[in-house]
């Protein structure tokens, strides 16, 4: 029997999502959300089915796991229309700040379809260089909280898959092989595409990895700006001349002739200079040095801002060379909000452990798990801490933080339990199905 008080704004969403679907499938979606949301243990399938009462049926349900993997982008274009546009309608500054990053999920057996051995960017205590799995390449709206700074809320992720991996793959689906870089331009299209009515300008921050021409020619032209950073052996140059030498034909230089070693620029004592900008919900001063320079995989000028630490020095980049330097380092900041998004979808919603082996029903797992992240990160917004965090148990809990995502989705599963005993308290449920019911509460709530 599935869950039927449902908050609204969740109800709808899940309605909408689900309508992505035949109609055939799109009722057992609704089960698997509510599943996934209220699953506790390990986060197999198995278990979004036993949160949502699904027990005979589960082979249409496996079905319906694999249509949403089918119907990723549909998905995630509903997510984007009903869920996040209203709030990046919201925000003040002319621009929207977007992420993309690429993650490991962990895999294991040899017939898991688009798994393969990736190294592993977050080595544990043993060091492990390389993981077996899947690679993600993450798209994310970094959103700012008025009161918790900066959430990285997910709006698509594509498969990436090892070219020696592919042939397996095509023997029995037409899929080709693209670079994490071609994964990367394509979600940006698909952005600029569904945003470009907002009349906002589109920015988006990646890691160093990114910052390649292949990435970021086709990005410029559709007229995104990207920060990130900069090798500290990069090949830059200085500006070109603006003058034409008497009797020279042809167009004018793109790129200048000297070049510009950034070691020695950040070993120089001379021209450095303070500036106030906001990174990590803190106002604070860094020592920066900043200048226009051409650099060929950005087709032209770039703004260069070299960051003097503790620790060393490092240099990050705009492909726009009128952005502030404080705006930079603060794009470079807020980069760290999708870092904390991995962590979270795999933590609290537990990526990868669901135990399926065909693709598209690995794509669909992967995708409840990034809507369910952004579903429950905007039902939480307008709630203060006091309605999220429950510290009624641990009295002497009393540091002020923001509430983690953990505990935004363990409020909204306390609202829905909650909801569920007062209508049967209130005979809202049928006689007959209220032993199911009281079971199913109490296996959610142990």
């Amino acid at each position: 029997m599935p869950l039927l008080q449902l908050p609204a704004f969740l109800s709808a969403c899940f309605d909408d999502l689900c309508a992505a679907l035949d109609r055939r499938s799109a009722p057992r979606l609704f089960l698997l959300l509510c599943g996934a949301l209220l699953a506790r243990g390990r986060r197999t399938v198995t278990s979004w089915f036993r949160a949502a009462g699904i027990s005979t049926d589960f082979r249409p349900a496996y079905n319906a796991l694999w249509a949403a993997g089918r119907h990723a982008e549909a998905l995630a274009y509903r997510l984007l229309c009903l869920a996040l546009k209203p709030l990046m309608r919201l925000v003040a500054d002319d621009y929207l700040l977007f992420a993309i990053d690429d993650t490991p999920t962990a895999r294991y057996g040899p017939k898991v379809q688009g798994a393969g051995v990736h190294h592993n960017p977050s080595p544990g205590p043993a060091g492990e260089k390389f993981v077996y799995g899947h690679i993600w390449v993450t798209l994310a709206w970094l959103a700012h909280h008025p009161a918790w700074d900066t959430l990285a809320l997910p709006l698509r992720a594509l498969l990436y898959v090892r070219a020696k991996d592919v042939p397996k793959l095509t023997k029995r689906y037409p899929w080709t092989f693209r670079t994490k870089l071609e994964l990367a331009a394509e979600l940006v299209r698909w952005l600029s595409v569904w945003l470009g009515g907002l009349g906002k300008e589109l920015r988006l921050v990646v890691d160093g990895g990114y910052a390649k021409r292949p990435f970021l020619k086709p990005v410029m032209a559709l007229g995104v700006l990207v920060f990130s950073r900069l090798r500290q052996d990069a090949n830059l140059r200085t500006l070109p001349a603006t003058t034409r030498r008497r009797g020279s034909r042809g167009p004018m230089p793109t790129y200048g002739k000297e070049r510009i070693d950034l070691a020695k620029r950040a070993g120089q004592k001379r021209g450095w200079q303070r500036v106030a900008c906001l990174q990590y919900g803190e106002r604070v001063v860094k020592t920066i040095k900043t200048f226009e320079a051409t650099w060929r995989p950005a087709g032209g000028r770039i703004r260069v801002v070299i960051v003097r630490e503790d620790d060393g020095w490092l240099a990050y980049f705009c492909t726009e060379p009128t952005v502030t330097a404080a705006a930079i380092l603060e794009a470079m900041a807020d980069r760290g909000a999708i870092e904390q998004l991995f962590h979270d979808v795999k933590e609290v919603w537990g990526a990868g452990q669901q135990q399926v082996r065909n693709v598209y029903a690995s794509i669909g797992a992967f995708t409840v798990n990034l809507v369910l992240y952004s579903v429950v990160e905007v039902w939480a917004w307008p709630h203060g801490e006091e309605a999220l965090v429950d510290r009624s148990r641990s009295p002497w809990d009393r540091e002020e933080r923001r509430p983690s995502h953990a505990d935004k989705r363990k409020a909204l599963q306390r609202l829905i339990l909650r909801e569920e005993i007062r209508a049967a308290v209130q005979g809202r449920v049928e006689p007959e199905g209220f032993p199911d019911l009281a079971i199913r509460l109490l296996d959610l709530a142990a």
